[in-house]
């Protein structure tokens, strides 16, 4: 890969990638003591009010950033800058009215949307998400801003800010709530998200008045400024295909809200529905979010490099740019979805000690949900690259169609009663595939890019493979001299090891993934002076 866009979109990866793990570290310091300090019980309070959030988030959010980094790339990529500038002002204005308005229907309908999915207690933990919403659609569009300008770093100071004080206020009010009573614990925690959201929007808008001062820009051109209209019907016809596509996948989970328990109570499953559905969407589901946040990173750097590629008929840049995409969100997805499913019940043990009863069961749940995290990554990189070719309505039909088939075989499966919530993790995983096989074969058809399977599919396969098979020996030999929790944490890092070193010897890293890794240029000396790499 080569020029100047190859190389934003590898290093702004890289940024991304990294804030990733950082907040979904972070994320883990929360959730865990969290699950541990309120239970089932609570975690179906808190998990009750996220799906709303999240579906009134993505309404509101969800296509904009990656609609003013469109945009904000091809003004850029002709040396329009003030019209940049104006984009950025009309988008601002736009998504605080939705933003605005999202919150009120939220605040405004908790005691009504509580009622009406069966969990009345989850009224308080509802009302306190719900300021997150406004602050969070402003805080999008300079994240979107950014993210056009391939300049990454504001993005994800403001994604860890924002996760930072959600973990800090979020634990620091159940510990002074926790004796008040569960609801009102599970209400503290979620209004951790409400506090994050401000401290994001806040660090973002100081680094872009910062950036704003150190960087003055001349214009290459005399452009006509376009009408606050204009703009917002371009923007809108970006964003709403984007945000009918997102709104699928919190779909997904108000399908599960809307059917896993009644279909439990169905089949005899009554005392126990609540836990269970606990543990899916609380414990297990928690752990497939982490890869999806690493492969959401490198989506959100492909946007910008795809368009500006588009936009200048670079068709040369194009085709690597959608290959290096591909191989590097396979390098991540799978090794993540097979360590998920070899070492699941494990992993729950040792996140979970305080929930020891529930680990067998939780175990079963991941090990099934955990071979979803590679065709949500490749659905998520494959959605990058469309949307920057301008044909953003093509995840949204192929997501609706897996959300489709995830209906009925969730309410098919979890009504058997020796599947039942297995019926519906199995209905997830199904919907993932399918919807990332239509996503690869319409990149294909539109992209007009030869894959290299080889390099693409085959080699991060073979080194995965053979990860795998060394993650559960190895537990297995060292869960005989140490204890479980060391013995995981070992076969982790044997396993990651393995993987690295498969890596090496299928030579599935090219020059400039070590772009991606800290010190990766003085990594890949190493390799190459004691022949460990050949390049």
């Amino acid at each position: 890969m080569s020029g100047r866009e190859s190389q934003s979109f590898i290093k702004g990866a890289a940024i991304l990638g990294v804030a990733a793990i950082l907040v979904k570290i972070l994320g883990a310091v929360f959730r865990i003591p969290l699950a541990n300090l309120i239970g089932p019980e609570g975690m179906s309070y808190y998990q009750s009010a996220y799906p709303i959030y999240i579906y009134l988030l993505v309404v509101s959010t969800a296509g904009f950033p990656a609609a003013v980094a469109k945009t904000i790339s091809e003004k850029t990529s002709i040396g329009d800058y003030d019209g940049a500038d104006h984009v950025l002002r009309v988008a601002f204005g736009l998504m605080f009215s939705v933003g605005l308005a999202s919150t009120l229907i939220m605040f405004l309908g908790a005691d009504f949307i509580a009622e009406s999915i069966k969990n009345p207690m989850a009224y308080y933990s509802i009302m306190a998400l719900a300021p997150a919403l406004v602050f969070s659609s402003i805080m999008s569009v300079f994240r979107g801003y950014f993210q056009g300008i391939q300049h990454m770093q504001p993005y994800a100071v403001s994604q860890f800010v924002e996760q930072f004080f959600r973990v800090v206020f979020g634990l620091g009010l159940v510990f002074l709530f926790i004796d008040k009573g569960t609801e009102y614990a599970a209400a503290s925690a979620t209004f951790g998200a409400t506090a994050g959201g401000i401290a994001g929007f806040v660090i973002i808008f100081w680094m872009y008045v910062k950036y704003r001062k150190t960087h003055p820009v001349e214009m290459t051109g005399v452009f006509e400024q376009e009408s606050k209209g204009k703009i917002v019907k371009h923007l809108l016809m970006i964003a709403i295909p984007i945000t009918l596509g997102a709104t699928i996948m919190p779909i997904m989970q108000l399908v599960d809200l809307a059917i896993v328990m009644p279909r439990l109570n169905s089949i005899g499953i009554v005392e126990q529905a609540n836990d269970l559905y606990g543990l899916l969407t609380g414990y297990a589901q928690t752990l497939i979010n982490l890869p999806q946040t690493i492969t959401a990173a490198v989506q959100i750097s492909l946007v910008p490099a795809v368009a500006s590629f588009a936009i200048k008929k670079d068709f040369g840049g194009l085709k690597k740019t959608v290959q290096n995409g591909l191989r590097i969100g396979l390098m991540i997805g799978l090794p993540c979805s097979v360590g998920l499913v070899v070492l699941a019940e494990p992993i729950m043990q040792l996140l979970y000690p305080m929930q020891l009863e529930t680990v067998e069961m939780t175990g079963h749940i991941l090990s099934i949900l955990g071979w979803g995290v590679v065709f949500l990554s490749t659905f998520q990189i494959s959605t990058g690259i469309l949307q920057g070719l301008g044909k953003q309505v093509l995840p949204a039909r192929n997501l609706a169609i897996g959300a489709t088939v995830k209906a009925v075989l969730t309410y098919v499966l979890v009504g058997i009663p020796s599947l039942n919530i297995m019926g519906a993790a199995i209905a997830t995983v199904t919907s993932y595939m399918i919807s990332s096989v239509l996503n690869y074969f319409s990149l294909i058809k539109y992209s007009e890019a030869k894959i290299d399977v080889k390099d693409v599919f085959i080699k991060p396969m073979v080194s995965v493979a053979v990860m795998g098979v060394i993650a559960k020996l190895s537990y297995w030999v060292l869960s005989v001299v140490v204890s479980g929790n060391l013995a995981t944490v070992g076969a982790i890092c044997i396993a990651g090891l393995a993987y690295g070193m498969m890596l090496l010897v299928t030579k599935s890293f090219s020059e400039a993934d070590f772009e991606l890794l800290p010190k990766g240029q003085r990594i890949k000396n190493t390799l190459l002076k004691y022949n460990l790499l050949k390049l």
